[in-house]
């Protein structure tokens, strides 16, 4: 279960005051991941967790993939899917792509997955289905518009419970759930703005009560589950694929920044894993994850291992399970020499220490969650925060990087960039072309369809 532009701070086992008795409970039952780390927007790290490869090896570092782009996830890395396939698993997704759709090829029915339910780029309305002037759903390479009097979290839990239901259930099930929620437009049923009535700020309002009901969603699923005589075989998997966006009401407090940035709050994601398989349950783990690992240690629960010897990722199943120290010790945040670098310039974590390097991303300050109605976070210059060319922090001590050490603790700060360098190396220059006519949906129906690269 992946969840959009999720806050550090925007769920009830860290804030009381959201409404996720779901998410809660399944988090409480299972291990509740601290240091679990994604990139800083929704395309790098929805390609991280498919190929356990950096994004910026793949060339999609930059910014993410927008409409009228021809480009996907490169086609040479085999999907975890795909792996799956191999292992006998049916292999399902309902939700967003966001990882390109201009070639067939492109696409999630051409990369492991059996059906495919859901719409292929990063964001759209959630009852008409629309985005920048196309329609955007498929069931399966069928284009189609669902119930637009239905909000889109309802028709996911419905295909969600026909997936589960009719399963073959002698086979293993592998479903895959990026969740729309809670990516704007900011949009959701009164009854749910309503149940955070206290909140004066329409925008936050709204916000919370998409959170909730992002949160029935997983009851729904996990009810399914339970019904079908699955639920005690189901190890679940959830993160945010990147920090809450402060622009749209997402709230990260007490972490730093937000999505776009490399500060602990664009990439410090919400995460935990609960069910079977698990040894030690019912506590929160320090060990350090990142997004490419998912892609190995998913693998390796259904008793496979990739072919790819080049993976970043490492097999922290062992980890997980037991409680034991997590295999890494260092990762990139990102690598982008594109100019501007939207999505944040260069950032590694090596220990307890963490090195940034030029441009950190728009949101740099630390945001409390809105509660009246005349507070924005639209304005940037509101946010009293700076930050120079390089800035080092010690997590261990200053895991909201209040204090920046890159002039007292220089070598450190020099010993971190020269490992950033060796990454460097090994970077492809960012994928990101000009936008093409050729896509315009009104040659395809309305529809954003492939086939035009």
């Amino acid at each position: 279960m992946v969840a959009d532009d999720y806050g550090w701070n925007d769920v009830g086992f860290r804030n009381p005051s959201m409404i996720t008795p779901n998410i809660d409970k399944l988090a409480y039952e299972g291990v509740i991941l601290n240091q679990s780390y994604v990139q800083p927007v929704c395309t790098p790290s929805r390609n991280a967790f498919m190929t356990g490869v950096y994004p910026f090896k793949a060339g999609l570092q930059h910014i993410v993939i927008l409409p009228p782009q021809a480009t996907c996830s490169p086609t040479n890395r085999t999907f975890l899917p795909q792996y799956l396939k191999k292992l006998g698993y049916a292999t399902h997704m309902i939700g967003k792509w966001h990882l390109g759709f201009c070639n067939w090829n492109c696409t999630p029915t051409y990369r492991g997955f059996d059906s495919f339910y859901g719409f292929y780029n990063g964001k759209e309305d959630y009852y008409n289905r629309s985005v920048v002037g196309g329609l955007d759903f498929r069931d399966n390479k069928e284009a189609v518009v669902p119930d637009v009097t239905k909000y889109s979290t309802y028709i996911y839990a419905e295909r969600a419970n026909q997936v589960i239901s009719n399963h073959d259930k002698d086979k293993p099930l592998f479903l895959y759930l990026p969740f729309q929620s809670v990516h704007a437009p900011i949009e959701v049923p009164v009854s749910y703005e309503n149940m955070y009535s206290s909140i004066q700020n329409e925008g936050r309002r709204k916000y919370c009560g998409m959170v909730t009901a992002m949160d029935d969603l997983v009851g729904n699923v996990t009810a399914a589950l339970k019904e079908n005589g699955m639920y005690d075989d189901t190890l679940f998997v959830f993160t945010a694929d990147n920090g809450g966006w402060p622009t749209y009401h997402g709230n990260n407090y007490p972490l730093r920044g937000g999505k776009t940035t490399v500060y602990e709050g664009g990439t410090r994601a919400t995460a935990f894993i609960s069910g079977a398989g698990l040894e030690k349950k019912g506590y929160t783990y320090d060990g350090m994850m990142h997004a490419v690992d998912w892609m190995p240690t998913i693998l390796s629960v259904a008793g496979g291992k990739p072919d790819d010897t080049d993976l970043d990722g490492i097999d922290q199943w062992e980890s997980l399970k037991t409680g034991a120290a997590s295999k890494r010790t260092e990762f990139i945040y990102n690598l982008d020499d594109e100019n501007p670098p939207i999505c944040g310039h260069a950032a590694i974590r090596v220990g307890d220490y963490k090195l940034i390097e030029g441009y950190p991303g728009q949101y740099p300050g630390w945001y409390k969650p809105e509660t009246v109605s005349d507070e924005s976070h639209n304005n940037t210059e509101k946010q009293h925060a700076s930050y120079g060319q390089r800035q080092l922090f010690n997590l261990k001590d200053d895991p909201n990087e209040h204090k920046d050490l890159s002039l007292s603790h220089k070598d450190i700060a020099d010993q971190l960039s020269k490992r950033m360098a060796v990454y460097h190396a090994q970077m492809i220059p960012a994928n990101f072309p000009g936008f093409t006519i050729a896509s315009n949906p009104q040659n395809y129906n309305g529809f954003w369809t492939p086939g035009w690269c």
